[in-house]
């Protein structure tokens, strides 16, 4: 370890040396060596270590001590601590720390060995003792995982009185600590001794459970249980799977590879990829990658945070491979003892089967096996995580006890909408009506509304599309009930309801149409409440439409709780001007029913100019809802599409920005336009509800900004409303507001 990690010598150096050895002497294990096979073979580590460092091996043990000390130093900066820090979050500007500690030997004989052990374990959570051990060697065997390893359980009939020792130390460490533990020991000459401990690393699905457990037990409490959940162990809990029966199918076909450990459960399908620099190489150009290895060292941590899932075909359940991938949430299977990988022809085999660099594999994180070529996944059901709906639950009450964020989603139909609210979400923030026109049955009718020569002409085809508005309308407020839906009116140029115009034949009246809609920068041009009041016929129909499905939804004992909201709003004065047309259809389509139920008539605030005269427009809106991608762009003047495939991604990697403001909300530019807007707009209408339903609304970081602005609620997709929830509670938990 010295030569590799100290010096830098290359691993393989030592272990094709001692490969040979045992080759040469027909030894199949470590153990089989004796005190003269080590002596040789420590004489040969000596001359490679000499050949390649210039100097021969320092025997003045001072000399290794503060070479290794130093080595430790340095390693802060080495490539794979910068990686590791980028993708956990830490900061580059801390620094490390050596231990210094007397050494015990587990390799003195078959009363001696060493383990590593997880007090709970790692995978699923289980409140049981997890890990592996290895007789009469040292730590690095057992992690590294180049020896086979034995269960942690069969310590009990090796060394029982060690074996008692270590489950009342374990006790004992969680307690401590308040979370589970990752510990190594060595057994010398029958007598325990305790390296280290930390808090172990788990999957997603082992974090929730540990959390949900401990504060069951009364070791922790349900705040700590809520902090100590991340937001990407949520998101990850709900990665895809396999579906069965294409599972099934594969196997029936013969496509099985392997098996191995179960490491990291979730699955992944990718293009095999046999190194850690051809790896990240890969996902940079966009692939997905399964990344393929013997054994993974902390060399190979850029790889693994590059790939989808990783495969070893050595290692166990507490090799670095299984704890950097449940880290990270990887999928993984470690140890398929039955894969061959030939590296230098980038190949492997499994009985009868190869795989070569570049072709497809599946891998089974959570049964540990394998299958060549792809496999489709299916999102799992949140209905099925018990642990997680519990934490959820608490993450609900400590929001809204401390007067946190509410948390909507953004759905377009019934579908939408019912997994908005099995996954969580308390209102619609975002219901955009223009996507129900793309349906293929409807199409056709929206493109001869937007030919038509006259109002009568345009209104007749509205009229057609009235029924399908109102049908997904009525599956909102049905799914919905008792819970606000804020319908966005129609908001996208009318061009984009019309083919490409490079494919129109020349003599086709869409091409014309298509010609004269033009605009140089349409989502800048007539859109939004600028096409509703050039053409209000449009929003009427629209209008109708929604208090029409409001009222079929009262009228069969349901609870509708109606939001219209107006987009793209500039100036005070384009909503004076067609606001009050809405709300006369809408007091009409109730005064028709003989019915009466509140409703709000909004905006949203996605132009810097609304946001700096938000005071004057909330004398009219009755809400806000902030379209954060819009507002982005238009305070940066960045077009999204053109940005991100050009300049962006060199401004945030050379630090110009410090991330992507269309992922993050840009708290000093964006944010402070927000916060202006919530204050001015409170101060015309101290009752003003104020959400968010752009994409930022499912972004953690961002979900803080938003609670820190006294915003009511955040919208996001319904399948990051999960995570959308936990961050709101932590937000709420660290900042509590005010009633």
């Amino acid at each position: 370890m010295f030569g590799s990690i100290v010096m830098g010598i290359e691993d393989d150096v030592f272990e094709s040396i001692l490969k040979q050895y045992k080759a040469e002497h027909s030894f199949t294990s470590d153990t089989e060596l004796v005190g003269e096979d080590w002596r040789v073979i420590a004489a040969l580590f000596e001359t490679a270590y000499r050949d390649r460092v210039g100097n021969p091996f320092p025997q003045n043990p001072l000399i290794q001590l503060k070479a290794a000390i130093k080595a430790v130093f340095e390693s802060w900066n080495g490539k794979r601590a910068v990686d590791y820090r980028d993708a956990a979050g830490i900061a580059h500007d801390l620094c490390t720390a050596a231990n210094v500690q007397a050494m015990v030997y587990g390799n003195t004989g078959e009363d001696s060995g060493t383990g590593v052990l997880f007090t709970r374990d790692p995978a699923t959570g289980e409140k049981i003792l997890y890990g592996d051990f290895l007789i009469n060697a040292q730590g690095e065997d057992v992690v590294a995982g180049i020896r086979n390893t034995r269960k942690i359980a069969e310590m009990e009939t090796v060394w029982p009185t060690a074996y008692q020792q270590l489950v009342a130390v374990c006790d004992r460490l969680e307690y401590h600590y308040q979370d589970m533990q990752d510990t190594e020991f060595t057994v010398e000459n029958g007598t325990l001794w305790m390296l280290q401990t930390r808090n172990g690393k788990r999957t997603a699905a082992a974090a929730i459970k540990i959390a949900v457990d401990m504060a069951s037990e009364g070791l922790i409490t349900r705040q700590l249980a809520v902090q100590r959940v991340t937001t990407d162990q949520v998101d990850a809990l709900l990665h895809p799977r396999f579906n069965e029966p294409v599972l099934q199918e594969a196997k029936t076909a013969g496509r099985f590879f392997a098996s191995g450990v179960n490491a990291s459960p979730g699955a992944a399908v990718g293009q095999v990829f046999f190194d850690a620099d051809t790896a990240e190489q890969k996902m940079k150009e966009g692939l997905a990658v399964i990344m393929v290895r013997p054994f993974t060292r902390p060399d190979d941590v850029h790889g693994m945070l590059a790939s989808q899932g990783i495969l070893t075909s050595e290692g166990g359940a507490t090799s670095h491979a299984a704890v950097v991938a449940r880290q990270f949430g990887k999928p993984a299977v470690v140890g398929a003892s039955k894969i061959a990988i030939d590296l230098p022809n980038r190949l492997m085999t499994a009985g009868e089967l190869t795989v070569k660099e570049g072709d497809w594999l599946s891998i089974d994180g959570a049964t540990g096996e394998v299958y060549v070529g792809e496999i489709e996944t299916i999102q799992p059901r949140i209905e099925d995580q018990q642990d997680l709906l519990t934490l959820l639950s608490w993450a609900d009450d400590l929001t809204a006890t401390n007067n946190g964020l509410q948390v909507w989603a953004n759905a377009d139909g019934g579908e939408d909408s019912s997994r908005a609210r099995a996954y969580g979400a308390v209102g619609v923030g975002l219901a955009r009506t223009e996507h129900m026109f793309f349906d293929p049955e409807r199409l056709p009718v929206m493109q001869r509304m937007i030919l038509a020569e006259t109002v009568e002409e345009r209104r007749a085809a509205l009229a057609e599309l009235l029924p399908f508005q109102r049908s997904n309308f009525r599956a909102l407020f049905t799914e919905m009930t008792g819970l606000p839906v804020v319908i966005r009116l129609i908001d996208p140029p009318l061009h984009e309801f019309l083919p490409n115009i490079d494919e129109l034949p020349e003599d086709s009246p869409l091409k014309a149409k298509a010609e004269l809609l033009h605009e140089s920068n349409p989502m800048m041009g007539m859109r939004g409440v600028r096409l509703s009041i050039v053409m209000p016929e449009i929003v009427e129909m629209q209008v109708r439409a929604i208090f029409e499905a409001a009222c079929d939804t009262k009228a069969v004992g349901l609870e509708p709780v109606v939001e219209v909201m107006i987009p793209l709003t500039a100036h005070v004065n384009e909503l004076r001007a067609i606001q009050p047309q809405l709300q006369q259809v809408a007091e009409a389509v109730m005064t028709e029913r003989g019915m009466s139920f509140p409703y709000k008539f909004g905006t949203m605030i996605e132009i810097p100019r609304a946001a700096l005269t938000a005071g004057e427009i909330a004398k009219v809106a009755e809400f806000f809802s902030f379209g954060t991608n819009d507002l982005t762009q238009m305070t940066y003047g960045f077009s999204r599409d053109d940005v991100e495939s050009s300049f962006l991604p060199i401004y945030v990697e050379q630090g110009i920005l410090p991330q992507n403001p269309f992922q993050t909300i840009d708290k000093d530019g964006v944010g402070s336009l927000m916060l202006l807007a919530v204050q001015a707009g409170r101060s015309a209408r101290p009752s003003l509800e104020v959400g968010i339903c752009g994409e930022h609304g499912g972004d953690p970081e961002s979900i803080w900004i938003c609670h820190r602005i006294s915003l009511n609620y955040v919208s996001c997709s319904p399948f990051r409303v999960p995570v959308a929830r936990l961050a709101a509670a932590q937000a709420a938990i660290a900042e509590p507001r005010k009633q």
